[in-house]
């Protein structure tokens, strides 16, 4: 088991690490070395207007700071931007994928037709408009052609799980029309690409998995093993997150941030040097997460 595990942590470079994003970051290296495997480290970069410069060079500091090295160099997903090209083409020509010519106001529009709610969580619905063709409106975007069966899986902490992707979500982008590959594409390539069995995150991402099982299936790629953590939450009860106030993590005391860290993902505190604390936590992780069944 241990020599076969690969896992990672993929932040997002739009500011530094806060309380939340080191606790998927803390998480994500425990269950590594919980199973003895590999740890990386991935900056998903592919969102450009979202990017902070310097972002991901302070992000790698900082998890550095906290003891957290990856075993492997980081990498970019811009700089491997080809592979999504080649994935959609692959999903274009086996009919999983489609051209739409929908806006957001078309969208919303088509929803008011039907008598449907607009939104689950933050998206629209999309209600299939194009799936027949695009009646004579310029291609904006790709979406992947889902279908009406639940999507099933095994969550190493929130337990079995459900999903009718094609009526809760419905068919998702994959190319945006504004020309930047989602990040359920990319995400999806880059863990095989990366040969990830282990996807550790937080629990916001849950909602993500259906569909990214969908797009692995439709490319014949492997399914990652999933543990969705405990979510850090802002004044507002939301995830906590930089649009809600999250400050960039004061590391004057790593240990201090470690240890906040863990206690969300139900860990004691720990003294003493911040390696000793990290590998006093990958000796309790196994039992706290049931590694064995996983």
């Amino acid at each position: 088991m241990g020599a076969a595990y690969i896992g990672r942590f993929a932040p997002s470079p739009t500011g530094p690490l806060h309380a939340g994003s080191l606790v998927a970051a803390l998480a994500s290296w425990l269950d590594a070395r919980a199973h003895g495997g590999q740890w990386l480290v991935r900056i998903e970069d592919v969102d450009t207007p979202r990017c902070v410069p310097g972002a991901d060079r302070t992000l790698l500091a900082q998890l550095a700071c906290c003891g957290l090295a990856p075993d492997l160099a980081p990498v970019w997903q811009t700089r491997g931007t080809g592979v999504y090209q080649a994935a959609l083409d692959r999903l274009v020509e086996e009919r999983h994928a489609y051209p739409c010519g929908c806006s957001r106001r078309d969208v919303e529009l088509a929803l008011d037709a039907l008598g449907r709610p607009h939104r689950r969580n933050a998206e629209l619905v999309y209600p299939g408009t194009c799936r027949a063709g695009l009646a004579g409106k310029p291609g904006r975007a790709w979406r992947f052609l889902t279908r009406a069966a639940p999507v099933e899986w095994n969550d190493r902490r929130l337990g079995p799980q459900r999903q009718d992707v094609e009526s809760e979500v419905g068919d998702f982008v994959l190319l945006r029309a504004d020309g930047l590959w989602a990040y359920q594409l990319a995400v999806v390539i880059d863990d095989a690409d990366q040969g990830i069995t282990h996807v550790v995150r937080g629990e916001d991402l849950a909602d993500n998995t259906a569909r990214q099982i969908l797009l692995q299936r439709a490319l014949r790629l492997p399914t990652p093993g999933y543990l969705h953590t405990p979510l850090v939450l802002g004044a507002n009860s939301e995830k906590l997150s930089k649009q809600n106030g999250a400050q960039p993590l004061d590391l004057g005391d790593p240990l201090q941030a470690l240890n906040s860290a863990a206690l969300v993902l139900g860990l004691p505190a720990r003294t003493g040097p911040v390696g000793q604390a990290l590998a006093a936590w990958s000796h309790q992780w196994r039992d706290s997460y049931n590694l064995p069944g996983d």
